[in-house]
């Protein structure tokens, strides 16, 4: 057996540039499972969208861009280098859109004779235009270009303790500066994703307070694992009930999204009175454009315009230590799961039920 991991993150553009940043949110807003409408529709949308918005993502990116590249890409590297160096194993990189590819990596693994991979996408929480769509791809992309590979995955970790303990660990020095209240940013989505990931068609959005009623429907629900990541992080950290919220930031389009907004949330908190602000956005692992410029920047701006005095965001967990020994756990138990059970590429393995969309 030749065992290896590969991590899955989202992506950036190759440079700053409105050219890169044009191609890749083409990728990006094109995949059926992030505007989730018929192609003739979706192109529509996405060829208006790229008309304005690639000059102004540009222009965002170049506020956070690095000497050495993307934020996103660099620190991910680190990631991939620290745990390769603990586990003693390949471990390879991949972004779901743009560069390092996923096809590129899958080849490269299947050159160098690796049979076993264990996938651990670089998103905590179930959602289709996140998790969903990693898996979904590296699965098609093992299928057809490396069939030999046996393939395990690792499930959401909303919950996890590792997780759950690298984020407050992470946390620490800004919690201990002190503040009035803490925001849980996360990463927004539709809410027509939601019902279509509830794999009881009766739950999600449906069932009053719907994510703190037991139900199978958890399991891919985005929202709920959100709800549940927020409420272990304050329990263990003994943080009241009146000192923390959650939001969703980041919503295109006119659809309704989850809400409250992160935006319109950062401004009513300093009207009512909050002056010191803390915000975290557990959804990333890596610092990103929607962390260091929406709500770094942005979000600060809207903060001390409302009122407010002192504004904080807590860095992801990026390279920290304990993010780094929960990923090697991760990679530990399913490598082992793998030697025990010899599936094929095509079996999901411990993966929810993929909700299927209309054909691209």
């Amino acid at each position: 057996m030749n065992p290896a991991v590969l991590l899955v993150n989202l992506g950036s553009p190759d440079s700053p540039s409105v050219p890169d940043v044009r191609r890749y949110l083409n990728e990006f807003l094109m995949d059926p499972r992030v505007i989730d409408v018929p192609w003739l529709l979706r192109r529509w949308i996405v060829g208006m969208i790229l008309i304005r918005r690639p000059k102004q993502s540009a222009h965002a990116y170049q506020t956070i861009w690095t000497p050495e590249g993307s934020p996103l890409i660099v620190i991910s590297r680190n990631v991939q280098k620290k745990l390769r160096e603990r586990l003693g194993l390949p471990v390879e990189l991949a972004m779901r859109y743009q560069n390092p590819s996923i096809p590129d990596t899958i080849h490269r693994m299947a050159r160098q004779g690796i049979d076993r991979v264990h996938l651990i996408p670089l998103f905590p929480h179930y959602a289709m235009s996140s998790y969903e769509t990693a898996v979904v791809r590296v699965q098609e992309v093992v299928a057809r270009q490396a069939p030999h590979i046996r393939l395990t995955v690792e499930p959401p970790y909303p919950d996890h303790p590792d997780y759950i303990r690298a984020l407050i660990e992470s946390a620490r020095p800004w919690l201990e500066k002190g503040f009035d209240h803490l925001l849980f940013s996360f990463h927004g989505v539709p809410e027509r994703q939601i019902r279509k990931t509830d794999p009881t068609r009766s739950h999600c959005l449906i069932h009053p307070d719907c994510c703190h009623v037991p139900s199978p429907a958890h399991a891919t629900c985005y929202r709920h694992q959100c709800f549940r990541t927020a409420e272990l992080f304050a329990q263990q950290v003994g943080l009241p009930k009146d000192r923390w919220s959650v939001a969703f930031q980041s919503r295109l389009g006119r659809d309704p999204w989850l809400r409250p907004y992160t935006d319109e949330e950062i401004a009513r908190l300093a009207r009512s009175g909050i002056q010191r602000l803390l915000v975290i956005c557990p959804a990333f692992v890596s610092d990103c454009l929607e962390t260091l410029e929406e709500i770094g920047i942005r979000g600060r701006e809207t903060f001390l315009e409302a009122g407010g005095r002192e504004y904080a965001q807590i860095p992801c967990l990026n390279e920290h230590p304990l993010w780094i020994e929960a990923l090697e756990r991760m990679a530990r138990r399913g490598l082992a799961d793998a030697l025990q059970n010899p599936q094929s590429s095509s079996d999901p393995g411990p993966v929810p039920t993929v909700t299927p969309v209309t054909p691209s």
